[in-house]
Order: structure tokens, then sequence, then C-alpha cells
């Protein structure tokens, strides 16, 4: 729902290249009889199957994803999340219902109790809490943010989460975060040496 998220995950940066903006086609879309929660002590949601009748989450359809930037957002998920293969609809500008279509997102794969009962709210997400998770490209410009250099290998997304971290380590500053950095900073190493 947020393309500054999903720019920094696939492509390193907030600010991508117009190519890298053309090279992804983002949709709004519907997934009907889920909901959107919150997960407890953390800044993002989770979307669960539910019974309620007129349930659905409304979100986005990228087309255009290649095999590594689905890598890397497996990898921004961790485990808490499957990636599993549903039908939606499409929707046109003025959020009419077209195109009923599958696709693969994110389910949520841990024991509901770890989720707040209200519904996750998108635009308190980004008015309070998106800096944390996509930061200020120009500050760091040419060089490593230096909590991902002390932070590069290891931990995933649930070490994060035990410690509190509200990103669940998907922030700028957390673990994932580096780990996507870090690549992403490779990638262009060698895109640059190739030149």
């Amino acid at each position: 729902m947020a393309p500054q998220v999903l720019y920094r995950v696939v492509y390193s940066t907030t600010n991508p290249t117009p190519s890298q903006i053309n090279r992804l086609v983002i949709e709004p879309a519907t997934l009907p009889q889920y909901t959107r929660r919150r997960v407890r002590d953390c800044d993002y949601p989770a979307i669960v199957p539910s019974s309620e009748p007129g349930a659905c989450v409304r979100g986005t359809y990228v087309r255009g994803l290649t095999r590594d930037d689905q890598w890397r957002l497996d990898l921004f998920e961790g485990s808490q999340y499957e990636r599993i293969r549903l039908r939606l609809h499409l929707r046109d500008r003025k959020r009419n219902e077209g195109e009923e279509m599958e696709a693969e997102t994110y389910v949520w794969a841990e024991d509901t109790r770890g989720l707040e009962d209200g519904e996750w709210d998108f635009e308190e997400f980004s008015r309070e809490k998106m800096g944390r998770w996509i930061g200020n490209d120009e500050e760091y410009e040419g060089e490593l943010r230096p909590s991902i250099a002390a932070n590069v290998i290891t931990v995933e997304v649930d070490e994060a989460v035990r410690k509190k971290d509200p990103t669940g380590g998907r922030g700028v500053n957390g673990i994932i975060g580096g780990k996507l950095e870090v690549k992403g900073k490779s990638e262009k190493e060698v895109l640059e040496s190739a030149v």
C-alpha cells in the first residue's frame, strides 16, 4: 500500500529512477473474505481469513516483480507470514470492482493471539510511523547507514519482534532493512563495475 516501502525493499531506495518506477505497475485491489489487523506491539498489519459478511482488505496489486524482488519481499515479510495464492478483485481509479484474478499475498502464519482486535489503520501508519520504514535516503547517500553496518548478517524478523522493535526489523534501521540495504548496495556495485 505504501510505494515508498515497496521501493525501499526491492530497489534499496525510496527514490527509484523513472525506469524502476515504470517497471512496476501498482493497482488498487481488494481481497474478499479477509481482514487486516494490527500486530501486537508493532507498526505493521497482518491479514487473516474472516467469516464476517462483507469482510475485505483494500490494498494494491503489483505487476512486474522479478524473482529477485520476490526474494527480497520474502525476506522482508519474514517467517511471520506465508506467501499464498488467493483470488482478489482489481479496482479502477473510482474504486469500482473490476477484474477478478489470482495473486500471491502474505497471510499471517502465526497464532492470531499475536494480533490486536482492531483494524490496522493505514492513514495512522502513514502519518505517524512511515519514517521508521523509509528513513531519509539523502542523509546517507553513498555510504552504508551506521546502524546497518553493525547489524548486517544474522537475526530474522522474529528476533526483532521479540526485542519489541515496532517495525519487526523491517524498518530503515532494522536487521532486515540492513540485509536489504547491503544486497542493494552490492547489486549497484556490480552494475557500476559492468559499465
